[in-house]
């Protein structure tokens, strides 16, 4: 039987149900309840890491930005990121972080632009979940003459990530074996008794391993998701391996790595920091991003190997060997794919290199720790070839 702590003030995605009769264990979390595990943890990042896991994503926000045309709704978006965006291709997909005027990160999002061209003028953007309130609140504000922001509620989002996700996802929808990384098309996905249902397909993921996003209809969403489980190469996954498989992959987490006082150059994200637009400076917060470019950050994002096996967890102290404070813990756990603990942590730059010997605080007293490179897995995307 599932194990739920939900009450009258937790949302339910359109799967809830599926999860309690997969007994998955139910847990508060962004406002909605969700499942953060089924069989255990550590058996289900091996299982994503090995075959094809699918995930609830449905708590993400999934919103259009729509003008009169591409042009005017890329330069709307870029008034708000530093992306850019009038260059982006149809069918193609864009990592982006929405900035405050000084320099620190409101939200990161995905932006696809649709390879339909009935779509013109539109974008896709998919926003973190405890974060769509006030990322609302803020583009709506401030927001170009003739563009529109609209919220998307009846859709569910869906992530099938592993090695074999492509072989699973290639069956009931063959249009998605055209997709590389960071590429995304609308196509239909063909349900066991026939029927299909038509949903927009992205290739990414927020595992480090190869992977696909299915936005479809909230009333079809238990129909596509049993569909897929009924390959024995998939099983559902939890928040707890999705936590654990991205610390693993060194993918910030919002709120946790990443926050409205932090800049993409301490976080090690200057790649969503365009040439075109640094040329410009004509983003929320260049003069400081700018600077930070180049004459280095304050801080930066550094990978922590602690030397015992219990995790360190956010909030840890990060120490120099002589016991100075250099910075903090922002993300930690076990990795089960490392086979011990792993965190990633800001730290003055000065001990930022792989190698540095640090200290970390624990329960027991200071603990050894060594800096390391990040990511701890490498990445297994599928990219285009060159």
């Amino acid at each position: 039987m599932a194990t739920s702590t939900q009450t009258g003030d937790l949302k339910n995605t359109p799967l809830t149900g599926l999860h309690e009769s997969l007994g998955g264990r139910l847990v508060p979390f962004a406002g909605y309840a969700m499942p953060v595990q089924f069989e255990g943890i550590i058996a289900e990042h091996a299982w994503t890491r090995e075959k094809a896991g699918l995930f609830d994503v449905s708590h993400m926000g999934q919103r259009f930005l729509a003008g009169p045309d591409h042009e005017a709704t890329a330069l709307a978006l870029e008034a708000l990121t530093p992306g850019a965006f009038q260059s982006l291709g149809a069918g193609r997909m864009r990592y982006t972080l929405l900035l405050n005027e000084a320099g620190g990160i409101l939200d990161d999002l995905m932006v696809t632009r649709s390879a339909s061209p009935g779509d013109d003028g539109k974008l896709f953007l998919v926003v973190n979940a405890a974060c769509k309130d006030a990322d609302d609140a803020h583009i709506v504000k401030h927001l170009t003459a003739g563009v529109d922001y609209v919220a998307i509620e009846d859709r569910a989002l869906l992530a099938l990530q592993g090695p074999a996700a492509a072989e699973v996802l290639a069956g009931p929808c063959a249009k998605s074996t055209g997709l590389t990384f960071m590429t995304a098309t609308s196509a239909e996905f063909v349900l066991p008794d026939g029927g299909s249902i038509h949903c927009h397909v992205s290739r990414s993921g927020y595992t480090g391993e190869d992977g696909f996003e299915l936005s479809v209809p909230a009333a079809d969403t238990e129909a596509v998701a049993r569909a897929l489980l009924a390959n024995d190469l998939v099983k559902p996954i939890g928040l707890g391996a999705r936590d654990s498989l991205r610390l693993e992959a060194a993918l910030p987490l919002y709120g946790h790595d990443l926050d409205a006082t932090t800049s993409p150059v301490e976080a090690g994200l200057t790649f969503a920091v365009s040439k075109a637009r640094r040329e410009a400076g004509d983003f929320p917060g260049a003069d400081r991003i700018l600077k930070e470019l180049a004459d280095g950050p304050a801080r930066r994002l550094a990978g922590i190997r602690p030397s015992g096996r219990a995790p360190v967890r956010e909030g840890a102290e990060i120490m120099s060997l002589d016991g100075a404070a250099i910075g903090v813990v922002t993300s930690g756990g076990f990795g089960p794919t490392i086979g011990g603990p792993v965190a990633m942590g800001y730290v003055d730059p000065a001990f930022s290199d792989p190698g540095t010997g640090v200290q970390l605080a624990g329960r027991r007293g200071p603990e050894t720790a060594v800096i390391a490179a990040l990511p701890f897995v490498p990445h297994n995307y599928v990219r285009a070839a060159k």
